[in-house]
């Protein structure tokens, strides 16, 4: 079982240490670091490359919307699980536009934020209700700021591994189940990204279910 290491941002030092012991029991999740503010966690991620960092929206210094952007840029990577106290879909849609892979409120139990971090790091994606609920309001809105390349094309094969991402299903679990390899399906992946204009595997779900092809 590999370990998935993990870096926590949020200025609330008793934040930090309640979900360091929730998530403490989890033998797979290895803390590697705290960050009480956006410049912290840029110098501590140089130094550690995380699997996934848990961020907080509003920090001193630099805030985690601008956090996610030098991340995404500079470690594109690394996973960024937002971990904040706002619900506004504003903002849920904006930072998984800028690369977030998912978007989790501070009151969720733990056994969701275990959830999401190795689904993130295994899927490269995690969206609970609330924010699936919010894409879909949002989508549906003629004018939707979510913007992708024109006049796009997909193939059968590139819309058939489409609906498997968007399933959850892993690399390796997609390459099984239609008997490719592993490295075909994440260049197939990487084509998805490109083609589409999305940042990663969330785009692409927000781009599938923009367009009709998941439900």
């Amino acid at each position: 079982m590999s370990l998935i290491k993990y870096i926590i941002a949020d200025d609330h030092k008793i934040f930090r240490q309640g979900l360091k012991y929730a998530l403490s029991d989890d033998e797979s999740l290895n803390l590697v670091g705290e960050a009480d503010n956006g410049l912290k966690l840029m110098s501590l991620v140089e130094k550690q490359i995380p699997d996934v960092v848990l961020l907080d929206l509003k920090m001193p210094e630099m805030d985690g919307i601008e956090a996610t952007k030098k991340l995404h840029h500079s470690y594109p990577g690394i996973k960024i699980l937002m971990l904040t106290s706002i619900d506004d879909e504003h903002i849920i849609l904006h930072l998984l536009e800028l690369g977030a892979n998912g978007y989790l409120l501070k009151n969720a139990e733990p056994d969701e934020i275990k959830k999401a971090i190795h689904s993130v790091f295994a899927n490269d994606y995690y969206f609970n209700p609330i924010v699936s609920s919010t894409m879909l309001r949002k989508i549906t809105l003629k004018n939707s700021n979510i913007n992708f390349k024109d006049a796009i094309k997909l193939n059968d094969r590139e819309t058939e591994v489409l609906k498997l991402i968007c399933q959850e299903l892993t690399t390796a679990e997609i390459a099984l189940k239609i008997f490719l390899s592993p490295r075909t399906i994440e260049g197939i992946r990487t084509s998805l990204i490109e083609k589409i204009g999305v940042r990663n595997t969330a785009g692409l779900v927000v781009y599938a279910l923009k367009n009709g092809i998941i439900r």
